[in-house]
Parts: C-alpha cells; sequence; structure tokens
C-alpha cells in the first residue's frame, strides 16, 4: 500500500479498546499510534496488545487537541458521526493521514474537530466499538489505497485464469559470428 497513516484516540477509557486499535494498526501497517488526553494509562496496558505494537510503531501521547503534532503534509481525519460527515464508501482516503477516534462514550471534543481536515462517518444505524470503528476504517483505507484487482461483477472471485508466462526454449538457436 502507498503512503502511510497513523492511528489515534481522544479521550480513550477502556484498556481493552487501546489494545485492539493498536494491535490493528500493527496489522493494518500503522506507523505510529497517538492518543489526546487518554483516560487509562495507555504504557501500563499492555497486556490487551498481543501483538506487541507498541514496540514496533511510535506511540505519542498530547495533553490537549492543541499540542497534536503530526508529521509534515500528514492530513488529520476524524471519524465522528456528524450531520456534515463524508460517508466513508464515498471518502478518497490521503496517502499521509493520521485518523482519530472518541472515546467509547462520547464524541471528539470540538477542539479536536477543529484540528481535522476532514470528517468521515462509517454509514451505519448506530455507533460501534471504537475498536470496530478503528478496524473498518484501516480496512477502508487498505482497499481504496492498495493495489487490488477490481471486484468481479458476479459473486465469488476473479473468473479470468491467470496468464502464465510462455516457458522458456533451451534450444534456440545459437548463431556464430563469422
Amino acid at each position: 500500500m502507498r503512503g502511510y497513516f497513523g492511528i489515534g484516540v481522544e479521550g480513550i477509557s477502556k484498556e481493552q479498546n487501546v489494545g485492539t486499535i493498536a494491535r490493528s494498526a500493527h496489522s493494518f501497517g500503522g506507523s505510529f499510534f497517538f492518543a489526546i488526553q487518554p483516560d487509562v494509562n495507555i504504557e501500563a496496558m499492555r497486556t490487551s496488545d498481543t501483538s506487541d505494537a507498541f514496540n514496533h510503531m511510535p506511540y505519542y501521547q498530547y495533553a490537549s487537541p492543541a499540542e497534536l503534532a503530526l508529521p509534515e503534509d500528514c492530513t488529520l481525519v476524524g471519524v465522528e458521526l456528524t450531520e456534515n460527515s463524508i460517508e466513508m464508501p464515498s471518502f478518497r482516503h490521503p496517502l499521509r493521514a493520521a485518523y482519530v477516534f472518541g472515546p467509547e462514550m462520547g464524541s471528539l471534543s470540538p477542539a479536536t474537530l477543529e484540528r481535522c481536515d476532514h470528517v468521515v462517518k462509517i454509514p451505519m444505524k448506530f455507533c460501534v466499538n471504537v475498536g470496530v470503528a478503528a478496524a473498518i476504517t484501516m480496512y477502508d483505507r487498505m482497499i481504496c489505497l492498495g493495489r487490488f484487482a477490481e471486484r468481479p461483477v458476479r459473486p465469488g472471485g476473479p473468473m479470468e485464469e491467470a496468464k502464465k508466462p510462455k516457458p522458456h526454449n533451451h534450444r534456440r538457436k545459437v548463431r556464430k559470428k563469422k
């Protein structure tokens, strides 16, 4: 997949969700993980992170949305159910992005939403677990920016047989120089 991405949370309070999101980010090739005003000691909760993600990607913690520091030209994308959110299937993911998710029983703060370049939503009837939302977002990014074949019109996998390379001809004629 092209580009890079980071995953972040604001005001998260459940250790299990932190571990799930970090593990998913590691699995999908995330470049960094960050937290804004976490309500849990993320450094101490590594038990739910079974992939040891925090040893494979940097972790940054910020006391407020104003302190959030992202790499140059990195686009901040908030994932939140708001009236003006872009539905994720209609959203083109930036090559260099950081995605931020709100707390389990709340929303992204107005200060964080103000910092976002884009706000997207997963088109659902109601909110899902923040760990599930993060995994859906990373999967959608992979589908959007990955190099996959077009989906077939009919159910199932690709219908064409893969083109096989021509076998090497070991008996080619060698011409001698005169």
